[in-house]
């Protein structure tokens, strides 16, 4: 399909802007420049919001809490944002979560675990996985159920999601019921043909992905690490149900379709819906077809939660 018309109108804007390629920039100004672009996309209220800190390996966690209107017990979304583990916060993924926590009907909470390069690879992991079992270990006392967790993410959330996936079932718990895996990393290679198709000009290029993982990972094993690149994982078995959404125009469109495939090949339930004419980051930028895939998502959600 043609690249849909608020993804066009979104790079024609970013191309007025002139400046720099954003990999020639410091994390720090590349972080301010995200929370500016993402400031004006609409919130909706949702029942009840709440800022905490929880627990981590390294010290406290900041998280956001989403409950829906309603009577709980509510399932629970852990929510890991997009950025490629250097930028992104509670902050640019605010109102994402908000149409998720009201169209899911669940609890969402959102973690903001450490950035690179400040903390390296695997400290995001780390973050992610304590915040999951932490989630699964105070349910109750959220409105939630503990017997209802699922992970989601986009981008480098997608991939802390599919690897805290294989965390808890290789480390005895928390027991997800799915994983709802957003245009997700999952390795590293920048030679696959939608990398080569959609390397340049669509936002994030293939210098800004090779900056992420350079400022991610801590040498060149860590590549393979099916920690940091879940595709590497030997065996999928046993995983909770995916949903994994791609967009047309996004060089990461067939790592993400190739680890949908590699979950169908070790018989877990999985959905993968490719997004015609859409740009990587669509999911959480306030389009019109940003709210198609929530919805998407929110559906999913909603029938493992309730056990279909």
């Amino acid at each position: 399909m043609p690249l849909d018309l608020e993804n066009k109108a979104f790079l024609e804007q970013l191309a007025a802007q002139g400046g720099p390629h954003p990999a020639e920039l410091p994390p720090s100004e590349v972080r301010q420049f995200i929370r500016v672009m993402t400031a004006n996309i609409p919130r909706e209220p949702v029942a009840k919001v709440e800022d905490r800190k929880i627990p981590g390996p390294a010290g406290e966690i900041p998280v956001r809490i989403y409950v829906p209107e309603g009577q709980g017990p509510f399932g629970a979304l852990v929510y890991f944002h997009g950025g490629g583990w250097v930028i992104g916060d509670l902050e640019t993924h605010d109102p994402a979560c908000r149409v998720l926590a009201n169209a899911a009907g669940c609890i969402v909470v959102s973690v903001d675990y450490r950035l690179a390069p400040e903390h390296k690879f695997p400290a995001a992991v780390e973050d992610c996985f304590a915040a999951t079992k932490w989630v699964a270990e105070n349910a109750a006392s959220l409105g939630g159920d503990p017997d209802r967790i699922a992970v989601g993410g986009d981008s480098a959330g997608g991939n802390l999601a599919a690897v805290v996936s294989l965390l808890a079932r290789d480390q005895g718990g928390p027991r997800l019921r799915h994983q709802l895996l957003v245009y997700p990393v999952t390795e590293y290679d920048a030679s696959t043909p939608s990398a080569i198709e959609f390397g340049e000009g669509y936002f994030l290029d293939r210098r800004f992905m090779l900056w992420f993982w350079g400022h991610y990972l801590r040498n060149e094993a860590d590549r393979s690490d099916p920690r940091a690149a879940p595709l590497h994982a030997s065996d999928l078995r046993g995983l909770p149900s995916a949903l994994v959404i791609t967009a047309e125009y996004d060089p990461l469109r067939d790592e993400g379709e190739a680890y949908a495939a590699r979950l169908n090949e070790a018989g877990v339930p999985v959905t993968c819906i490719r997004f015609q004419g859409q740009l990587h980051g669509f999911f959480t930028f306030g389009f019109r077809s940003t709210r198609v895939a929530v919805h998407a998502a929110a559906g999913a959600l909603r029938a493992a939660f309730a056990g279909e």
